[in-house]
This record gives structure tokens, C-alpha cells and sequence, in this order.
């Protein structure tokens, strides 16, 4: 909530939704605090990643990252996916991600469709 609601402005009602329940969460902490987030659903893709602008740039994104891909390679899964925000792309190839598709509008945020094969 607080990097999509609070500092993007997504609202409040599209961040919970009916795959939470069903999905793989991955969570990274700073000592006690939670600072990073993301999620796997069983199809391959990756959402809801997600990292406290005071701890961007320290490797939490990347270690939920690699959770989350070594999750779906452990559950027999052939690629993984999700929609990056474009300021975000460059994160994501890093990790092996490559662009599927056009850019479109996601909660007001421009996006773009990137695939890695396992």
C-alpha cells in the first residue's frame, strides 16, 4: 500500500484482489521491518512487486525477485511473466526478462509485458 497507494496512486481497491489469496508471496525484511514484496501466481506470473522507496537500490527487489523465479522453476513452470512499469524495465532485464509486447496503461502507470523462459 504504501509504494502503489501511497507513493503512486493506485487505488486503494485494485491492490487486493482475488488471486492474493491463491498466490505465492515472497517478502523481504530489513531487521523487523518489511520493505519489499511480490507475488506468483500458479499460471507464471509475477505482480504486486513492490519496494519501500527508502530501501530501493539495497537488493531487497532482487532477492524477492529470485525468490519468486526459483519458486515457479521449482514448481515445473516453463517461463514466468508480468507487466513492468517502463521505469522499471531495465530492473527486470537484469534478471533475464525480455519486452512481449507494446506499452499500454495499467492504474494510470505506463507498463510493458515481459517474459523469461526457465
Amino acid at each position: 500500500m504504501a509504494v502503489f497507494v501511497d507513493e503512486q496512486g493506485v487505488p486503494a481497491e485494485m491492490e487486493v484482489d482475488e488471486w492474493d489469496a491463491q498466490a505465492v508471496h515472497a517478502l523481504a525484511y530489513d531487521g523487523a521491518q518489511a520493505v519489499a514484496t511480490g507475488r506468483l501466481l500458479a499460471d507464471g506470473r509475477i505482480g504486486r512487486m513492490a519496494v519501500r522507496v527508502d530501501c530501493r537500490g539495497r537488493g531487497f527487489g532482487a532477492a524477492v525477485l529470485r525468490a519468486l523465479i526459483e519458486h515457479a522453476r521449482a514448481q515445473g513452470l516453463g517461463a514466468v511473466f508480468l507487466h513492468a512499469q517502463t521505469h522499471a524495465m531495465d530492473f527486470y532485464r537484469r534478471y533475464g526478462f525480455v519486452e512481449t509486447g507494446a506499452p499500454f496503461m495499467e492504474a494510470g502507470i505506463a507498463h510493458r509485458a515481459m517474459r523469461r523462459n526457465l
